[in-house]
């Protein structure tokens, strides 16, 4: 697949989400990935298969590519094969179904490396137009933070739904399946 770098929006954010916040970061996630679509032109999204924020993006593409965007397409960029090794069997199962639907899986290295994670942060932003990402004010380290700067660094505009404090509109309807965690 060849996809234009300023029609491709990646993703990246925290493993772990407060509860309180799910519901609002869902919508939020939904309202950005259609104002991409529909005014930025952007065809291809990006998620780099990890728990948490990556996996409800994700859904997030695949749902708004069933109910209102058919030619959205999901990519994934996997840190390598046995990413979800250690994961539990529920987990794993909302991965691999994710990747059925994906329309392109890319695996930046085979193996596990201690560099592998990052690799797959770079190759994401490099092959992007725009980064949504889920960064907690404060959180200054880790992965998360990491992308965010390379993308800033790279001039990669950056939309953070932490920072977000207006409610989109509601979606008419939830479909469970794309949010089960």
């Amino acid at each position: 697949m060849n996809i234009n770098r300023e029609e491709c929006c990646c993703f990246t954010g925290h493993r772990r989400i407060e509860s309180g916040h799910l519901t609002l970061l869902r919508q939020k996630l939904q309202s950005e990935i259609t104002s991409l679509a529909a005014r930025k032109g952007v065809k291809a999204f990006m998620a780099g298969g990890a728990l948490g924020f990556d996996t409800m993006a994700a859904q997030a593409v695949l749902w708004a590519r069933e109910k209102q965007f058919p030619h959205l397409k999901l990519i994934l960029a996997l840190p390598c094969r046995e990413q979800n090794a250690r994961w539990s069997q529920k987990n794993s199962e909302i991965y691999y179904k994710i990747l059925e639907q994906a329309d392109q899986v890319i695996y930046v290295s085979e193996h596990y490396t201690h560099s592998c994670m990052f690799q797959r942060n770079r190759y994401m932003v490099d092959h992007s137009g725009y980064c949504m990402c889920y960064l907690q004010p404060g959180k200054a380290s880790g992965g998360t933070a990491y992308t965010v700067k390379y993308a800033q660094q790279q001039g990669v505009p950056v939309i953070n739904l932490a920072d977000m404090r207006e409610q989109p509109e509601p979606w008419d309807e939830i479909d469970p399946y794309y949010f089960t965690l």
